[in-house]
């Protein structure tokens, strides 16, 4: 049946024929058919929406269901797949099958000619998207915020249908892993990573390693906000690097505050009624320099958008060379306005975004999650220990995750001693549920709730930024000199 030229549809909005190729559509199928392993070349390209005329979209479809079935994929299997499907003379039965082929003399371009299908559909779906919002911006019916939302997410699911990463040569991989283990045993410490500045994390993690997403996860009142907090000050005051905080939770005064508590070692509650002795205000000024000259950077817009989240992300490691993004937390973002059949599904898109983006900026990421109530209801020392089925809407954030660490204060449940018979008054264990890349266990740190700080356990260490100023005791925050620790505990990054 010959091709009805009347068939193409004029977008009136742009006075335009939308985007496509339809000769190339021809020659593409016919290469399909002339060589049998033409479809393993451009399968990961096309999908049957790739294509613009409806009738080389069902040729495409029974292509791929040939290739699913691994049969072979010739003019008649084409033919009979297409008799199966009931699409045969919608199509313009077996002649026009035949015509696709006979142009064709072989499939030696076939990948760039799908790249240009791929493109041109690409730019049919950015004209229906912009269609889609225009119309809907035309409405003073519709809430414009709501509208924002939505236009995030149509964007974002877009992109991500539309991602596409090529496969990679073992060699250079290879040559990078050495690099890595070369560094790893120049250092004595042995870490690869941004260190955590807690000792026996950084025995267990090697430091925060890129393209890691690292769930920290407790119940309210356990500290993990705290402990996130700690972990920015180690990372931005003593190590020097750059790192993005995004708090859904607090606003950036309150966070700040808390920061100003933890590196300066005044209460809380000073912080916020203004009562400091004079020793106090002489440790703020003394001290608070370090923090207003430390890289972080923080975001405090509540109900942040996963696509939202990406697109800061990206500007801040391009212009301010961001080697870590902390997320307070995760059950606090939405997945872009995308509508989800239950919140489960959407703390799942959220999850494996997260995941997508640590890879993609090739940077740790770092989210605080809330555990469900079951710990609740459990018995004994043992019941009050978290699991990983406690995370809340757990399936997905557990499988996404390269490291979960739990944030357990026993001595809240009246818990003062472990099995060992340690005490654990002061005390908090930073639980290592899952590790993809090592072992897990439990780290044992000193709580300071007035300070909302966590401190290595009887240790004291100098700051490795320059100049080595003493910083204390990490148990009583003194000021007496102390000697350095050796130098080969400090990774150069």
């Amino acid at each position: 049946m010959p091709e009805n030229k009347k068939t193409r549809t004029i977008d009136n909005n742009y006075v335009h024929l939308q985007p496509q190729a339809t000769d190339i559509e021809r020659i593409v199928l016919g290469a399909l058919m002339i060589d049998k392993d033409a479809f393993s070349v451009v399968s990961e390209i096309l999908r049957p929406e790739t294509f613009y005329e409806p009738r080389n979209q069902k040729i495409y479809k029974a292509i791929q269901s040939l290739s699913i079935e691994e049969n072979p994929i010739d003019i008649m299997t084409v033919t009979e797949q297409l008799k199966k499907q009931g699409d045969l003379d919608s199509v313009g039965g077996p002649a026009y099958i035949l015509e696709l082929s006979s142009h064709v003399a072989s499939s030696a371009n076939i990948e760039y000619h799908a790249k240009i299908l791929a493109q041109k559909s690409l730019a049919r779906q950015l004209i229906s998207f912009a269609s889609v919002i225009e119309t809907k911006a035309f409405d003073e019916t519709v809430d414009v915020d709501e509208l924002m939302q939505e236009a995030e997410g149509s964007l974002f699911e877009l992109s991500q249908k539309n991602m596409r990463q090529d496969y990679t040569q073992i060699d250079p991989v290879v040559k990078q892993a050495v690099e890595i283990l070369q560094k790893a045993a120049a250092n004595k410490g042995g870490l690869t990573g941004l260190p955590t500045g807690y000792t026996k994390l950084d025995d267990y993690t090697s430091g925060w390693q890129k393209s890691d997403l690292v769930i920290i996860a407790g119940r309210p009142a356990m500290g993990k906000t705290s402990f996130a907090l700690s972990l920015a000050k180690n990372i931005a005051v003593d190590y020097n690097e750059p790192i993005a905080f995004f708090s859904l939770e607090m606003n950036n005064v309150q966070l700040v505050n808390r920061l100003i508590s933890n590196v300066c070692e005044i209460e809380g509650k000073k912080i916020l009624n203004g009562q400091l002795d004079d020793e106090e205000w002489s440790r703020l000024d003394k001290k608070v320099g370090r923090l207003q000259t430390a890289p972080i950077y923080i975001d405090d817009t509540p109900g942040m958008s996963i696509f939202e989240l990406r697109t800061k992300a990206r500007r801040l490691v391009r212009e301010k060379g961001v080697k870590i993004i902390m997320i307070d937390y995760l059950q606090l973002m939405n997945a872009s306005g995308a509508r989800f059949g239950s919140r489960q599904e959407e703390v799942s898109t959220i999850s494996r975004s997260l995941k997508g983006l640590a890879k993609e900026l090739d940077i740790p990421v770092l989210a605080l999650s809330q555990l469900n109530r079951t710990v609740e209801g459990r018995e004994g020392p043992e019941g009050k220990r978290p699991q990983l089925s406690d995370l809340r809407e757990s399936g997905a954030i557990e499988q996404d995750a390269d490291m979960v660490l739990f944030v357990h204060r026993p001595e809240y449940y009246r818990i003062f001693t472990d099995e060992k018979g340690n005490d654990l008054h002061g005390k908090a264990q930073i639980i290592i549920a899952k590790h993809r890349k090592g072992g897990t266990g439990d780290v044992l740190l000193e709580f300071r709730g007035e300070f909302t700080r966590f401190d290595n356990p009887n240790e004291s260490y100098r700051s490795p930024v320059a100049g080595g100023e003493i910083i204390g005791s990490k148990m009583n925050g003194d000021d007496a000199p102390l000697p350095p620790p050796p130098i080969d505990t400090v990774v150069p990054f």
